[in-house]
């Protein structure tokens, strides 16, 4: 029998605000300059999604520890004075958040400190406060499901009750890997082949959010089957 949603899980970065645009704008030429020579598209593949640990860990492996630290040094300097100058919310979810009537969290890889500046900047953090989950409280961050399984917990819902709006394919991955049905939003900078898979929807427009959460809640559709070796209930 296929379960009711009762919880709409938003990854942040890219969905929530439009900062992955920046991001990878910033963090390309950053890489370049020491010596991987990695497209914009590349960048959004290899690291779009992940915790800054796992991009770090990345970057440290290919380049060394000494150059993977100089890569963080320039890219955030750059990258806080872009988001304070660009950063705006991702188009149609204003009018998104409005409309959907479910409870709702946010669960992203990004840290606290981070979430209350760029949902702070953006006018959207009232609307999350004290619902707010980052891959800083968990062992690992997406693709693993342990971030997702941390944010049904926190608030009291079965992950198989849960949809989550992505729109990264680690994003999609750990919702699979949680057992969780999920939207993913193919309006940034991943390709919608990307995203496809078991359990998820593709969209392209925030504004039909709303309208695809009714349509599951009234159609329903199973979630795929947990792969984290955890039992999915609280």
């Amino acid at each position: 029998m296929t379960e009711p949603v009762e919880l709409v899980i938003f990854d942040c970065d890219g969905v929530l605000v439009d900062s992955e645009r920046i991001a990878s704008r910033v963090l390309t030429p950053v890489l370049r300059e020491l010596g991987w020579p990695l497209g914009q598209a590349e960048v959004v593949d290899l690291f779009m999604g992940r915790s800054s640990k796992s991009i770090n860990a990345l970057i440290e492996a290919r380049l060394g520890p000494e150059l993977a630290l100089e890569a963080e040094r320039r890219f955030l300097s750059v990258y806080r004075a872009a988001l304070d100058a660009e950063l705006t919310p991702v188009d149609g979810i204003v009018e998104a958040l409005d409309a959907i009537t479910l409870p709702t969290c946010v669960a992203s890889s990004g840290s606290h400190g981070k979430m209350r500046h760029t949902l702070g900047r953006t006018g959207l953090y009232p609307r999350f406060e004290g619902r707010i989950f980052s891959a800083t409280e968990v062992a690992h961050g997406k693709p693993e499901p342990d971030l997702f399984l941390h944010a049904a917990e926190r608030s009291g819902v079965e992950p198989a009750r849960c949809v989550v709006v992505e729109d990264s394919r680690y994003g999609v991955q750990a919702a699979r890997a949680a057992g969780m049905r999920s939207f993913g939003y193919a309006g940034g900078l991943t390709p919608p082949h990307r995203l496809e898979g078991p359990g998820t929807v593709i969209f392209h427009d925030m504004r039909e959010l709303p309208s695809l959460i009714d349509r599951l809640r009234l159609t329903g559709g199973p979630a795929p089957a947990p792969s984290c070796g955890c039992a999915p209930g609280r």
